[in-house]
């Protein structure tokens, strides 16, 4: 296997949390497509209580705080993403209604119902889709939302390249109809389901990344894993303009039956 093809897993995680902190966005997104997920949710009130899953620094999590009611927990792996979750909400005085734990996504801190809404942007994968779903249903209140944004195929067939990519990366990527089927096996009405429009990818998070990745290489001048890792992430900018009508992320909304 060539470095500049090696897999995101294969890197030490201190490695990927410090280039990762450096961005605003942990994954492709955007604060209007945040809002646009949030308008197929209609139970919020004050007293409701959500989390946000998988939260990275919380470039979604304040976007969701300034236009949902509720308290809201984000929850991550990572103690640096969380230090900076919980700074971020302090600068935006957000910090009464905000509050980061470190935690895993596999065990959550939740008692059973407590959850008004489960929000997950481009984090589910971490534990796998279906896995996801079905663990964190029983945190949920009936009625309650589920709402993640997840890696799927736009086709059925592909090049072969993006396709070993992808099936090296996540082998849970599926096509669009076969998740939100396995959404509503889950307990889940599907209430919305929508691509997230190129920019996310290109304007939110790959082009962000330039600037990061040169400064990156220049900390870390003559380090072969920072190089490895660095080449790692070019590739798939690379493959994502190249295979960009093959595959993206969508946003699933879900109602707990």
């Amino acid at each position: 296997m060539s470095n500049e093809n090696k897999s995101i897993h294969e890197f030490d995680f201190n490695l990927i949390c410090e280039y990762f902190s450096i961005l605003e966005r942990q994954g492709p997104g955007s604060p209007e497509v945040t809002i646009k997920a949030l308008s197929f949710i209609d139970n919020l009130t004050s007293e409701s209580s959500i989390a946000d899953i998988g939260c990275g620094t919380g470039g979604q999590t304040m976007v969701l705080a300034q236009h949902a009611p509720g308290q809201i927990t984000g929850i991550d792996l990572f103690p640096a993403f969380i230090d900076l979750f919980n700074f971020n909400a302090r600068k935006q005085n957000l910090q009464d209604r905000l509050k980061g734990l470190v935690g895993s996504m596999d065990n959550l801190p939740f008692k059973n119902e407590e959850l008004d809404l489960i929000w997950s942007e481009g984090a589910i994968y971490n534990i796998g889709f279906e896995r996801g779903l079905n663990e964190w249903r029983k945190f949920l209140k009936t009625g309650g939302y589920v709402a993640v944004s997840e890696a799927s195929w736009f086709t059925i067939e592909r090049p072969a390249e993006i396709d070993e990519f992808w099936h090296d990366a996540y082998p849970e990527i599926d096509t669009i109809p076969n998740k939100v089927a396995q959404m509503q096996k889950a307990g889940y009405i599907p209430v919305a389901t929508f691509i997230l429009p190129e920019n996310c990818w290109t304007e939110h998070f790959y082009t962000p990344q330039v600037a990061a990745q040169e400064a990156f290489l220049k900390k870390y001048a003559g380090n072969k894993t920072a190089e490895e890792f660095i080449a790692s992430e070019k590739h798939e900018t690379q493959l994502y303009y190249k295979y960009k009508e093959y595959y993206g992320y969508v946003f699933y909304v879900g109602k707990k039956i």
